[in-house]
This record gives C-alpha cells, structure tokens and sequence, in this order.
C-alpha cells in the first residue's frame, strides 16, 4: 500500500514538473545529451525508476550544478591575438645604458692615456734639466705608472668591455717602445727616462715586458680578483723600491747574489706589502672585495716573501724582474686566496 502511494506521489511530480514550461537555452542545455542520459539509464524497480527522472529533472531546474565543456584554442570560434609588449619610453636625451658604458669607457682611456703621457714627459724633462738621475727617473716611471695605472680602473665602467678600453693605455705604451726600440722613431728624452744605459734596444726588454704584464693583470684579474693587483705592486711598488733602496743602502750583498743588497730585498717585501695592503683597502673601500684583514694580511706577506726571493735570485741575465717577480706573485696570490 505504501509502495503504491510512493508511485503516485513521484508521478503526479513528474508529470507536473515535466508539463511546465521549461527554456532550454535559459539553463544552457544540451538536449541530446539530457535525452541520452534518460535512455541509457534502465533501472530495475520502478521506484529507482522514479527517482533518477527526478533527479534527472532537478538538475535540470538547477542551472548551477551544469558545467560547460571545456574549450580549447582549436575549438573556440575566435582567437584572440596576443598583446604586443609595450614599448618603453626614451627620452630624446637619455641614452642606453651600453651606450652610456661605452662614453664612460672612452673618456677613462683618454683621461688615464694623458695621465700616463703627461708623467712620462714630465719626467723626461726632469731627466733632460739635469734635475733627476737618470736610474731614478727610471724607477720613479716605473713605480708610479702601474700605481697609477691600478687607482684608474675603479673609473672605468662596470661593463664587460671596460677591462679592453683599460688595457688600451699599455697597449699604446707598448706601440711605443716597439717603435723606439726598433729606431723608426726617435725620442731621446724617453730613452735616458726609462733605459739604464741610454741604449733604444733596452726598450725591448724590461720596459716592453713591464707594459705586457700590465696588460695581463688588466685583461685577466681586472677588478675581480686581488692576484692582479698584489703582482702589479709587487712589480711596480716592490722591485722598484728595492733598486732605489738597493742603490743608496745596499753596501752589504746577499751571499747568493753579489748583484742585489739585503737593503733592497728587505724594501723589496716591506714596500710590496704595504702597497698591496693599500691596493687592497682602496677596493675594498669602493666595494669591490670583502676580505678578512687578518688573513689578507698574513697571505700578502707570504706573496711578499716568495717575490722577495724569486727578485733577490741570480737569475737577472736569464729572466727579467719585470717576468720573474710578477709570475711568481700570481702563483702565490692565487694559491693563497684560492685555499
């Protein structure tokens, strides 16, 4: 009895609800598939019968439980193009940034070219007034020029290039001495300024080699690593105070060496490692290295020392000072700071 009360309850339901007017395109309906889910489904009872059209039908008149198939690029009727990227804006008196590093790269060269062009002159003049020795006026070139030469690379840019337009000052020096060495041009102010003996063909060896260190150190450490910058001070600052020190102090000899004096090996580590420490501070200073002062200490003065050795060897005839003493300082610096 209850069985069949149920039955005429569900279809007095279903034929009401199915009897109202119903839009099909106001719930977005797909009526094929609504037709074909009614189909496919054959209950066994004719209460389960019941149930699933009225679930059928309550879905139906619930448009927020229907989800549209999915559409992708290849089935949508319209394709929308893409965006194009906005332009940045320029300015008519901004210039890029490469362009900018370039202008900055140029006028540094052109600053530290007439800066080292100006020291020498200068100290040719000196030499040619009889005011300044000549083996001074040589090691003061040679002290000041790589000192000079490292305080100018902070100047150039932090472009990748900056190291090439740095290395175009000694390269020019370089063009230089070739062309006096070689005797296509003659300069005798420039000879007695940088030579020992006054002879063009000096040019060609311990000036020629001193402007290809410079070079090396520009090129491959740059302002990336200290190694560069201790070689060039131990060239530049180290052996040319040990010869000017050697010079005026330098009676007692090196048992192994008559040519070099205890006064100029031990200028050789004192002023080698000041001037490194000093190299070291001013980048520091400009952000460049972060170091602990204490190691950084301790490994300069054991770069000092293996220069101080490799300068006070006999070994002058066979290997200019200028090769010698820089290598050996870049093997030691690169084996301090690399551990």
């Amino acid at each position: 009895m209850q069985h069949s009360t149920l039955n005429s309850h569900f279809s007095l339901f279903k034929f009401s609800t199915i009897s109202q007017p119903v839009s099909l395109s106001r719930f977005q309906i797909d009526r094929s598939s609504l037709m074909t889910n009614v189909l496919s489904f054959t209950p066994t009872t004719p209460l389960l019968r019941h149930l699933s059209v009225f679930s059928i039908l309550r879905r139906r008149h619930n448009p927020t439980t229907l989800k549209s198939p999915p559409h992708t690029l290849s089935q949508s009727p319209l394709r929308c193009a893409p965006h194009p990227p906005p332009r940045p804006s320029r300015s008519a008196s901004a210039l890029p940034a490469p362009a900018d590093g370039l202008m900055q790269d140029a006028g540094a060269t052109a600053v530290v070219l007439a800066g080292a062009y100006g020291l020498v002159l200068c100290f040719d003049n000196l030499t040619q007034r009889n005011l300044l020795r000549q083996n001074l006026s040589r090691k003061l070139v040679h002290i000041l020029s790589g000192i000079f030469f490292m305080l100018s690379w902070p100047i150039f840019s932090t472009s990748t290039d900056a190291r090439y337009f740095a290395s175009v000052v000694p390269l020019v020096n370089c063009l230089r001495l070739l062309l006096h060495g070689f005797s296509l041009v003659t300069n005798e102010g420039l000879v007695k300024s940088v030579t020992r003996e006054g002879n063009p063909k000096e040019l060609l060896r311990g000036p020629l080699y001193y402007v290809l260190i410079l070079i090396l150190c520009a090129l491959v450490f740059w302002r990336e690593s200290p190694v560069g910058l201790i070689s060039l001070a131990m060239m530049c600052g180290g052996d040319g105070v040990a010869d000017i020190m050697g010079r005026k102090f330098g009676s007692i000899k090196i048992p192994y060496n008559p040519k070099k004096s205890w006064a100029g090996s031990i200028s050789m580590f004192l002023f080698g490692f000041l001037i490194s420490m000093g190299m070291l501070y001013y980048y520091s200073f400009l952000g460049y290295f972060e170091l602990n002062w204490i190691q950084t200490a301790e490994k300069v003065a054991f770069v000092a020392l293996v220069a101080t050795l490799v300068e006070s060897l006999p070994i002058t005839e066979v290997l200019d000072d200028n090769v010698s003493v820089p290598l050996a300082s870049m093997a030691a610096a690169y084996l301090s700071f690399s551990l």
